[in-house]
């Protein structure tokens, strides 16, 4: 199985960076895609980063051109640098990683709080 620990998250003021990162351990080398979700408080998990295991990216539309996700294939890494942060992109974001027969493993999460 597939574990996942994050770190990284924290409070910081709109238009200011934060980096989060992800290790994985235990079966990593049967990890396919990795990236990273969000959830806000009353609002549904959606998808914000990932980094697929042909080496491409994809990104949500509200994140584009704001934040970069950054996989180490190596050490079974994923991080997403953010910048240009909005009171918006106030969640808990949660890391994960696709492995065969369809299934996601996630992280506990970590809190993300931009002020304005």
């Amino acid at each position: 199985q597939v574990q996942l620990v994050e770190s990284g998250g924290g409070l910081v003021q709109a238009g200011g960076s934060l980096r989060l990162s992800c290790a994985a351990s235990g079966s990593a080398l049967s990890i396919l895609a990795m990236g990273w979700g969000r959830q806000a408080p009353g609002k549904q998990r959606e998808l914000v980063a990932v980094s697929t295991s042909g080496g491409s990216t994809n990104y949500g539309d509200s994140v584009k051109g704001r934040f970069t996700v950054f996989r180490d294939y190596v050490k079974n890494t994923v991080s997403l640098q953010m910048n240009s942060l909005k009171p918006e992109d106030t969640a808990v974001y949660y890391c994960y990683a696709a492995i065969p027969l369809g299934q996601v493993v996630w992280g506990q999460g970590t809190q993300v709080t931009v002020s304005s």
